[in-house]
């Protein structure tokens, strides 16, 4: 964004008027009421701050500037001038209270704060936050890292407006729980660098089109599901509960089990079919003719659910990755099977491969640790992808999906959605939509995360965050189609 606006000068828009645009915006995002402060630093976003502060007196609101140091950024000057010309008040912070302002407008750090908030300004962003007023902040929440959406301490606002595009830390990590509505103003900024992209209701339905009326359950593919071992026989249960995948559209789900385990699930399978595998001790043993057999004419493959970290695992998967030129998704103990065995299989191999990492299984898989994963999903997560050349999806509070060039973000899900089987129930649905989709791998993931996550609000909305289960989510599947 800071290249792209000096970009935008640079062919005749100046800084003054981008900075009266953005406050502009702002002005007329906001329903204001009663008493307004706005909480200025000493950089671009006060100028936009003040900008606001002439517009509301203008309009007859009562307003008043608090500076948190007497210092001003050239284009910021101006228009603190023009404020004062307004005759709006103003001071320097000095330990007062917020009591009283119905409003507070955030406008102290921008987009390119990084690092921890110390001495006046961490004083006045904790009162803030214990004031009752409605909080907006001006393009990101002051404190907020603009990049990996973490913060040591930020504002939390009722109200965010984002200038010129969205910003990565608009969703990523601690970006839900500090920001309470997310708008966007364009102000006439022309990207020049490749952007991210934010999938959106539309994106989805025009991913799956019609149906049509002329086919037949090949048409939409026969997938399977290989995971399961008796400690995590719910799991990969969970993985087809409600056909979790034929929810998602598959033609045919197969789920490949442990025999030992057989009789656990097959109460739970209604239109799926159920294909045992040999075990030993409740984990699946390698046997070639059984895989065959398992993944004997599906258009995908999921694997890893429940499957333990006992039994053939790194022979089973390898001999798909070597053997097979099918989408594959890897999951859960699938994901922990591989991060023990040559990751240049998957670049060697015919499969099309879609891993669904958490951060920590991230950290398995390609050595950076949880902490630097967090400060750069985005980076970490394209690195991995273009060295391995799968799809990766990195889960998290926004999903980040990313082929190594192209990077897709999902911002969909609910708190509540932080419970046991809940990826299972998102390897089921990318599975399925790998079957009919295969054409665009990256998409098929990022879909996927979608539904996950807007079943998961359904979810949230009936039953609550602290009480839902993964399996509401996979019932709530059917009504959001």
């Amino acid at each position: 964004m800071r290249a792209s606006d000096l970009d935008t000068i640079a062919k005749g828009t100046s800084s003054r008027e981008l900075m009266y645009r953005a406050g502009k915006g702002i002005f007329e995002s906001v329903q204001w009421h009663g008493k307004t402060l706005i909480v200025c630093g000493t950089g671009n976003n006060a100028g936009d701050g003040y900008v606001v502060a002439r517009l509301l007196k203008e309009h007859g609101f009562e307003v008043e500037i608090l500076l948190i140091e007497e210092k001003f950024s050239p284009d910021g000057k101006y228009y603190f001038d023009k404020a004062i010309e307004e005759n709006v008040p103003w001071s320097v912070y000095n330990s007062q209270d917020f009591n009283g302002y119905n409003v507070i407008l955030d406008c102290i750090f921008g987009t390119g704060f990084k690092g921890e908030v110390k001495g006046v300004s961490r004083e006045v962003i904790e009162k803030i936050n214990v004031s009752e007023a409605y909080v907006v902040s001006c393009d990101i929440n002051s404190g907020l890292n603009g990049d990996s959406g973490m913060a040591e301490l930020c504002v939390k606002s009722d109200l965010t407006v984002s200038i010129g595009t969205y910003k990565s830390g608009h969703f990523l990590n601690m970006a839900k729980d500090k920001i309470g509505r997310l708008v966007n103003v364009d102000i006439g900024i022309d990207l020049i660098d490749q952007p991210y992209y934010l999938i959106e209701d539309e994106d989805a339905r025009t991913f799956f089109g019609e149906r049509r009326n002329f086919s037949n359950k090949g048409t939409y593919g026969y997938v399977t599901l290989l995971g399961g071992c008796t400690e995590y026989a719910g799991a990969v249960k969970l993985s087809n509960m409600a056909a979790c995948a034929m929810r998602a559209g598959a033609g045919v789900v197969r789920l490949a089990v442990p025999r030992g385990i057989v009789n656990s699930v097959s109460p739970y399978l209604l239109e799926s079919t159920l294909y045992p595998l040999s075990d030993c001790e409740g984990a699946v043993k390698f046997r070639e003719n059984e895989i065959q057999g398992a993944l004997n004419g599906i258009k995908a493959a999921g694997i890893g659910m429940g499957l333990g970290q006992r039994g053939d695992n790194e022979k089973i998967l390898e001999y798909v990755l070597k053997n097979y030129s099918i989408p594959l998704v890897i999951d859960a103990d699938g994901l922990n099977t591989l991060a023990k065995m040559d990751l240049s299989l998957v670049k060697r191999s015919g499969c099309r491969v879609i891993v669904t990492p958490h951060p920590k299984e991230l950290e398995r898989l390609c050595g950076v640790e949880v902490e630097k994963i967090l400060e750069d999903p985005l980076g970490v997560s394209r690195e991995f992808a273009k060295r391995t050349g799968c799809v990766v999806l990195l889960k998290g509070t926004a999903t980040v999906i990313t082929d190594g060039d192209t990077v897709m973000i999902s911002n969909t899900g609910a708190p509540g959605m932080a419970t046991a089987g809940s990826g299972d129930v998102l390897s089921g649905i990318i599975t399925a939509l790998c079957a009919s989709h295969s054409e665009n791998m990256l998409m098929c993931a990022t879909v996927g995360a979608y539904i996950n996550g807007r079943a998961g609000e359904l979810a949230s909305a009936q039953y609550g965050d602290v009480s839902m289960v993964a399996s509401d989510t996979a019932m709530a599947i059917r009504k959001l189609f």
